[in-house]
Formats: C-alpha cells, sequence, structure tokens
C-alpha cells in the first residue's frame, strides 16, 4: 500500500499540539494499517526516525438530526514519537 493512502491526515487539536512539543505527532491513519506500516510509511513520507507508535481506534458518534439517527465514521489514529535527533514535522508551513 501507497505511504500517501495509509496516512489520511495530521489531527491539529489542542491535545495534539502539546503532544508536539514532547516530540509526538498525531495522525488519522486507514483503518486496517497496523504499526509497522505506519512506521514505515511516517518515516518514508516525512524522512524522519519513528521511536514508536500508538494507536487508538475511535468508535464514531451517535449524531440525530430531527427524527434521524445516524453515525459518523469510525477512525484509527496514531500517534508517533520521532527520535531526539529527528527534525520535527511542519504542518503549519513556518520556516
Amino acid at each position: 500500500m501507497d505511504p500517501r493512502d495509509l496516512i489520511k491526515r495530521p489531527v491539529i487539536t489542542e491535545r495534539s499540539t502539546e503532544l508536539m512539543e514532547e516530540n509526538k505527532y498525531v495522525f488519522e491513519v486507514d483503518r486496517r494499517a497496523n504499526k509497522v506500516e505506519i512506521r514505515k510509511a511516517i518515516e518514508k513520507l516525512f524522512d524522519v526516525k519513528v521511536v514508536s507508535v500508538n494507536t487508538l481506534n475511535q468508535t464514531g458518534k451517535v449524531k440525530r438530526v430531527g427524527k434521524y439517527v445516524g453515525r459518523t465514521q469510525d477512525r484509527k489514529k496514531a500517534i508517533v514519537k520521532l527520535a531526539p535527533d529527528s527534525k520535527p514535522i511542519n504542518f503549519f508551513g513556518e520556516s
């Protein structure tokens, strides 16, 4: 599988920006991806050294609009810790 298919998007929240200070980055990944595939994809896409990968599956929330009930999509997130000597990943286009 292509690394760009595995890594869907970075997750930018208040919590994830706090984790960036600890050299940890959060990504939404393909639900079928495992930790080894995620590690290789991050290393290839961003040219960094990955120390560890933690994953979690989030079930979709139940939403209701009037009488109609539905669910948001289930997703998988990966928290990737980089080596201390790796360059930081730049999501915001800053130099």
